[in-house]
């Protein structure tokens, strides 16, 4: 049965629908440029998604494509699949799996499960502006305040620690920093030197980006565990999960993984396999606002605690009705482009009680960085 025919029953001046769909890509300046052991990123290629219901009410959310040469791809990919929403009610649990259920066969994981995670998360800011609330509220939480950590790339001692100690002065309890230097000493040298500026009682964490093998990630940790870590983030390749795993096992400082996993199915496979002690779901990999939900659930039952991977502004909704919830990664992939930024007090992130997901778009900005 075509999508369209689907649900097509019932008066439809009873709910709101789907309208349209728009798709911009854009540009946005990184400032200071995000440096990791895998490269360096001076720009974000984002896919900007305004979902418009029939009541008038637009939902947006944006999707990061990571590699500029693959931003045409993910825009026109979502442009082609999003002909299938309009006339659909505005359902965006029953709508998505509707959706899915037409890629069953190809499967979805990479640009695809991108696509369709942006449209999710369009559709709920939409349904929550619909219904007048704030996000949280209407999956029954409240906006709660959530700790937050401010995220920093591999950017040299000198340079860590003034960002480090600068986002102290700022209120932050917590630090994530990249390493993954040519040598174990520099990494050490790194730590030790923003340990020292933020003092005992500020969590520190650090993210290798996958840069190491298996044995190297164990010797590295083994020098780490004594530095007083909150987490080592993703020390080898984000699919070798037995490799995780052996690493966790031998090491003493918790291992976080989860951002690179596809949908629920991705982090319940991480979790049964003991690669990692903590989760970090990423919206648009985990499959939007609905993978979200599920995969937090069986983080949850299975004691993990549950952070976020970019996506600021829903995530803080998210976290913030979270059991689990542990931290929220403090990042502004999209700020150059946002109305109205998530704003930090005293450490943590508030969601707002404005109706939606916290993402409303600066019109100026998007001309000025549209492509």
């Amino acid at each position: 049965m075509n999508l369209t025919q689907q649900g097509s029953a019932g008066p439809r001046d009873a709910i709101s629908v789907v309208e349209s769909v728009n798709v911009r890509p854009v540009m946005v300046p990184l400032e200071p440029p995000l440096r990791t052991a895998s490269g360096v990123m001076a720009s974000a290629p984002l896919a900007l998604v305004d979902v418009v219901t029939a009541h008038g009410v637009a939902g947006h959310a944006y999707v990061f494509a990571y590699n500029p040469i693959l931003l045409p791809a993910l825009a026109r990919l979502l442009e082609d699949v999003s002909k299938l929403l309009p006339g659909q009610p505005l359902a965006p649990r029953a709508l998505m799996r509707k959706l899915r259920s037409r890629f069953v066969l190809p499967d979805t994981a990479g640009l695809l499960d991108m696509a369709l995670a942006g449209l999710d998360m369009a559709l709920w800011d939409a349904h929550a502006r619909v219904a007048g609330q704030p996000l949280v509220r209407l999956l029954g939480g409240e906006p709660a305040a959530v700790t937050a950590y401010a995220s920093f790339g591999m950017d040299g001692r000198e340079r860590a620690v003034e960002a480090a100690s600068r986002s102290v002065d700022a209120g932050f309890r917590a630090i994530k920093i990249k390493i993954g230097y040519p040598t174990l000493n520099e990494d050490l040298d790194v730590v030790r030197s923003v340990r020292a500026a933020i003092g005992p009682d500020v969590e520190l964490m650090v993210d290798y980006n996958q840069a190491l093998g298996v044995s190297d990630a164990i010797r590295r940790g083994h020098a780490l565990d004594g530095e007083g870590l909150a987490w080592i983030e993703e020390p080898t390749l984000c699919d070798d999960l037995d490799g995780h795993a052996q690493i966790a096992a031998a090491l003493k400082t918790p291992l976080q993984l989860g951002e690179n996993s596809w949908g629920p199915r991705g982090i319940r496979t991480m979790i049964s396999r003991h690669a990692s002690d903590l989760a970090m779901p990423d919206l648009m990999k985990v499959g939007g606002i609905g993978g979200w939900l599920d995969a937090v659930a069986v983080c949850e039952a299975n004691g993990v605690p549950v952070s976020n991977h970019f996506y600021q502004e829903m995530s803080a909704h998210l976290l913030a009705l979270t059991p689990a919830a542990h931290y929220l990664e403090y990042f502004g992939l999209a700020d150059a482009v946002l109305d109205n930024p998530s704003i930090v007090v005293d450490g943590c992130v508030t969601p707002s009680e404005e109706p939606g997901g916290g993402v409303t778009w600066n019109e100026a900005a998007v001309a000025r960085f549209a492509l």
